[in-house]
């Protein structure tokens, strides 16, 4: 099935997001294309998969060639854990308490602090050093590098911790110019001189992004970390595209006279005579109230436009005269083949960015996941 072109059937139940995997792998295999042969991929699946399913997409892009995994939290890493995953994942943000969880798990490491107290847990943990090159949220300072990288160097030697790789965040990394992460990348490189000459041999060294990963021409890192791009969030027109679709259906319709209004406090109110009809979702399953104002959804090939405030759990669409009935699809978000809006319109409605639009889906819409020609 082409996710895109209107549902074949109504959705299971009043609303759903269907995930197709195969175009998770396809990103991995056009953003691998792109990269430097050799470059390992560690897929970013925190946020649950940016509310894809975290197992799913993990699977979906180590079958395409990812090698790595990357989440925020420890338990995001022990979930993958218990889905049976088991490359590689890399977490930055854990609390002392949970490394007796994270033994086969490695972790960021930004301060002399948090190195002692890795080297006091009961079990041996890679670390990725993290470097702070100028986005100024995260890593170590580059005066306090040195101190960083000579005690690592002693507990490595101590044998209570193994430094597998260094790395930095990228401030710019959505934006084609590459010239403020060129000199991110300057900053990380003499990073690594000086871990070097520490005495540390780190077998990665990674800093780019999606986005980063194209634009940034850095042979001397082998890997970079792919997010955004495995859900078909393209900021460099990469050729990527969305695995998710958000469909729902029709559950009432109606018709109202010129004059009437819809919703809370009547902010539309209807210049002619037209069907109006019901949509069983809300800001509560992630329609953001926001959008209202500008936000449209394909019904029958036709782009609706809501009208009314979006309410917790249901907004109303201006028909028109398009003939429609209770249980006819409709297509909230899509990857844009067909005319539907796609999670970057909803995005720009809201004045948000597509990772937030995902990551807002409620907990009410279930997922299901095909695999290209399946319906």
């Amino acid at each position: 099935m082409n996710l895109v072109q209107s549902p074949a059937r109504p959705c299971v139940g009043l609303a759903e997001t269907v995930i197709d995997l195969s175009v998770v792998r396809d990103n991995v295999k056009t953003l691998s294309k792109r990269i430097r042969p050799g470059t390992e991929i560690m897929a970013i699946v925190k946020a649950d998969g940016f509310n894809h399913g975290a197992a799913q997409i993990a699977t979906a892009a180590i079958e395409a060639g990812a090698t790595w995994l990357g989440v925020a939290r420890a338990e995001e890493a022990l979930q993958l854990r218990a889905a049976g995953l088991t490359e590689p994942i890399m977490i930055w943000l854990y609390d002392a308490s949970e490394l007796l969880l994270l033994k086969d798990i490695d972790v960021s490491v930004s301060t002399v602090a948090e190195l002692q107290q890795i080297a006091s847990a009961p079990n041996v943990h890679n670390v990725h050093l993290k470097l702070d090159t100028g986005m100024h949220r995260g890593g170590s300072a580059p005066d306090q590098w040195i101190e960083l990288t000579r005690t690592a160097a002693h507990y490595e030697a101590l044998g209570t911790l193994r430094i597998r790789g260094i790395w930095s965040h990228l401030s710019h990394g959505d934006e084609p110019d590459a010239s403020h992460s060129t000199r991110q990348l300057q900053l990380l490189r003499t990073g690594v001189a000086l871990a070097r000459r520490a005495g540390l041999t780190p077998d990665f060294v990674h800093l780019a992004n999606s986005s980063g990963a194209l634009t940034l021409d850095a042979p001397d890192c082998n890997m970079v970390r792919i997010g955004a791009g495995l859900f078909g969030i393209d900021e460099v027109d990469a050729g990527l595209r969305q695995p998710m679709q958000f469909v729902t259906k029709v559950v009432q319709v109606r018709r109202i006279r010129a004059g009437e209004g819809v919703s809370y406090g009547h902010d539309f109110i209807a210049e002619r005579d037209t069907t109006v009809a019901l949509i069983p979702i809300g800001y509560a399953d992630g329609v953001p109230r926001i959008a209202g104002a500008q936000a449209s959804v394909l019904v029958r090939g036709v782009r609706l436009p809501v009208v009314g405030r979006i309410t917790m759990d249901q907004f109303v669409v201006d028909a028109g005269d398009l003939p429609i009935e209770v249980g006819t699809p409709v297509i909230v978000f899509g990857n844009g083949d067909a005319g539907e809006p796609t999670a970057a319109d909803w995005a720009d409605w809201a004045g948000t960015i597509p990772h937030e639009i995902y990551c807002g889906l409620g907990t009410r819409v279930p997922r299901r996941y095909v695999e290209g020609t399946q319906r």
